[in-house]
């Protein structure tokens, strides 16, 4: 009966994101309108639409279950992070001064800024490259979260199953951005945001209270026996290991600084007084959200447990055949035996609400980078904007597409899929986005040096650490004995993020300016 209820729950969903696509498709006959939403969108769908684009499958099942079984109830302060660093502080720094000096410099995506805002069409062409193949593995971890909460819900297991689940995301999410661009995502993320406000304060709930409550489940923690964990640091504040956790919380609240799809909702919000209430509606969304979520994942060793013996639960976590613990499935098997029957179905549309929205801004982002910034130009004028817009509609097909064949490998972690895409993004944009907003002396050898950094680096240790490890075991093992453990994706991706800023004004010193009259157009956008 439970199945049931979740699947009309699920259908009713569906088709009311696909109601709002129609509907909105009607407002959107230009590319402004598919792009911007026509500049029309007011502050508390912008704040939702921040924090939806923000947060998914990948934090709910795949960051939560991996990072609170390695670091408890501090997993909790990932969520404070993202709150206060990824959005208070992005919207007070980048906010007004982005959508000022985009709206000025009329650039519609970060490539276009990078152009117009440093005078180089071949930084626009390699940023636009950057953002396309670099967003794919993230979509696809979105997709891979995704299934394994559908697996859990409906009790599937074949191989097929979770092809024919990705598959159907893919289409749901296609249908509606395709149909009214981000209007329809918009509308759909506020919508979105609502669900995963209500639903992540019910799990939580209905977690702690399947073991008595904050304070037993706490002691509960305490009683863990895993020779690899210091006893009672589970349950602390700060955790087993507060200087990898630190690396988590970087990675996952100063990455939105450099991600197009965040820092896109700045450009298209109604006018700069919406800023200040788009900034406290983004932070007690992201407060609740993301902290509720990794306050759950602290307690997945109540109801799991590994083949070693460690962790209190029941439910049995393998090994992949990569050798690596199962992540991915702890926060579902949670979910299966905390909650009762009738609220999988509350879940299992918070979950794809989470991720439906990341999934929008993703694919919105990414075709029309390619469409706006590298396929037009290259008609030479050919390209009017009726047939860049049909192009964005085709190419939002397209990424979709290598998306789900990508998250087709079961063995690709959900958190090393989006480390390896917000450390190549961010690593690479976020130095020449911050600064090129407010210093008048970074040079184009700069950005060029950071786009480099992050894009060879990110690759270098994909292909290391991910691709090849048995050809490199000797430098693995001395990268995971460091403090800061560097084997790991995401604390390389949190270091690629600092060095962005640092190397980015510390190149300009030494290398030859903007052109005065670039630099001076571009600031102008401040004297009005």
């Amino acid at each position: 009966m439970s199945k049931i209820i979740t699947i009309i729950i699920v259908l009713v969903y569906a088709a009311l994101m696909i109601g709002i696509g129609i509907i909105t498709s009607r407002r959107t006959k230009t590319v402004n309108d598919f792009v911007f939403g026509g500049n029309k969108i007011g502050p508390w769908m912008t704040a939702f639409g921040f924090g939806t684009a923000y947060f998914s499958a990948v934090v709910f099942i795949g960051y939560a279950g991996q990072f609170g079984w390695s670091y408890g109830i501090s997993a909790a302060l990932i969520g404070v992070g993202n709150a206060v660093i990824g959005a208070t502080l992005a919207w007070l720094v980048l906010g007004k001064r982005t959508r000022l000096m985009t709206k000025h410099l009329e650039a519609k995506t970060m490539p276009d800024f990078f152009m117009k805002r440093y005078g180089s069409t071949s930084l626009k062409n390699v940023a636009a490259l950057i953002v396309f193949l670099f967003m794919i593995p993230y979509t696809a971890s979105v997709y891979n979260g995704l299934s394994r909460l559908f697996a859990m819900a409906f009790d599937l297991h074949s191989e097929n199953s979770y092809q024919y689940v990705m598959i159907a995301m893919a289409v749901l999410s296609a249908i509606y951005v395709v149909l009214g661009g981000y209007s329809a995502t918009a509308v759909n993320d506020f919508i979105q945001g609502m669900i995963m406000l209500v639903g992540i304060i019910a799990v939580v709930v209905c977690v702690l209270n399947h073991n008595g409550g904050l304070m037993d489940s706490i002691e509960m923690l305490k009683n863990v026996k895993d020779p690899a964990v210091e006893s009672g640091k589970l349950a602390s504040l700060f955790g087993p290991d507060p200087i990898n956790l630190f690396g988590v919380v970087i990675l996952t609240s100063l990455g939105t600084w450099g991600l197009p799809q965040m820092t896109h909702k700045f450009y298209a919000i109604r006018d700069e007084k919406d800023i200040k209430r788009g900034m406290v509606i983004s932070t007690v969304f992201c407060l609740i959200v993301s902290g509720g979520c990794y306050l759950l994942g602290g307690f997945t060793r109540l109801f799991n447990t590994t083949e070693a013996g460690t962790g209190l639960g029941e439910n049995v976590i393998t090994k992949l055949p990569n050798g690596k613990l199962e992540f991915d499935a702890m926060v579902p098997a949670m979910l299966q035996e905390a909650l009762p029957s009738v609220l999988i179905g509350l879940v299992v549309v918070l979950v794809l609400s989470a991720s439906l929205s990341t999934l929008s801004a993703l694919v919105l982002t990414s075709s029309t980078t390619l469409a706006h910034d590298l396929i037009r130009p290259a008609t030479k004028g050919k390209m009017d904007d009726k047939k860049e817009f049909f192009a964005m509609r085709i190419l939002i097909l397209f990424f979709l597409l290598i998306s789900v064949v990508i998250a087709m490998n079961k063995n690709a972690a959900i958190t090393t899929l989006m480390s390896y895409s917000w450390g190549a993004l961010s690593g690479s944009f976020l130095g020449p986005f911050l600064w090129g907003l407010y210093g008048k002396r970074i040079s184009k050898a700069a950005v060029w040096v950071s786009f480099g950094m992050g894009v060879v680096l990110t690759t270098t240790h994909m292909m290391i650490f991910s691709f090849f490890p048995a050809h490199f075991s000797g430098l693995i093992s001395w990268a995971a004995s460091l403090p800061l453990n560097m084997a790991s994706p995401i604390n390389a991706g949190a270091v690629l993020m600092i060095l962005s800023i640092l190397v980015t004004p510390l190149v300009s010193l030494f290398t030859k300016p903007c052109d005065k009259e670039v630099v001076d157009h571009a600031f102008a956008a401040y004297n009005k």
